[in-house]
């Protein structure tokens, strides 16, 4: 398969959650040019299902970027020095005010748009939390919710999920990917 080449890269903003770049390249048909780059840190993402197996621990909220409101697991960058499963834990807590339980179950890392941004992203579930107070990241503010996994494909058709990382998450639940192999 023949391949893209890489000739370098020039940086044209960068900060702590943003980096935009263009990279000169030169895809198999021989046309040389400069295509622009998003990248931005790694993110996690918890899917906590309860004890019984029925519900999933999601919160409802506004997303200004994309001025929606819907349905996000709880989920976001992870820290210098920090594993993708420990910010996950983190960011659940946090943003929900519960701490999952046990080991989480990897299901997914994927690149949610791999042509133009650069953004790994590694989805857990857990199964089983308790609520060990409210959440302290009040720029999360959100309603949380143990919504029924029955509801789930429905919210999804509605477009209700917001998040890659929610989705790739509840997707790969209803699959059964998070069951002991």
């Amino acid at each position: 398969m023949p391949l893209t080449q890489v000739f370098g890269e020039r940086v044209l903003y960068d900060n702590p959650w943003v980096r935009l770049v263009q990279v000169e390249i030169e895809p198999p048909d021989g046309h040389r040019f400069w295509h622009h780059v998003v990248r931005l840190q790694t993110v996690s993402t918890a899917i906590v299902v309860d004890d019984a197996g029925e519900h999933v621990l999601l919160m409802r909220r506004h997303r200004f970027a994309t001025s929606q409101i819907g349905w996000d697991a709880p989920g976001g960058i992870v820290g210098s020095g920090e594993s993708t499963q420990a910010a996950a834990v983190r960011e659940t807590i946090e943003e929900t005010g519960w701490r999952p339980r046990g080991e989480g179950r990897p299901v997914a890392g994927f690149q949610p748009m791999p042509g133009m941004v650069d953004t790994p992203h590694e989805v857990f579930v857990f199964h089983g939390a308790e609520q060990i107070g409210e959440p302290t990241d009040a720029e999360e503010e959100a309603l949380i919710e143990w919504v029924p996994l029955a509801r789930i494909a429905g919210l999804i058709r509605t477009r209700e999920v917001l998040g890659s990382g929610t989705l790739v998450g509840l997707l790969a639940v209803l699959a059964g990917l998070d069951a002991e192999a």
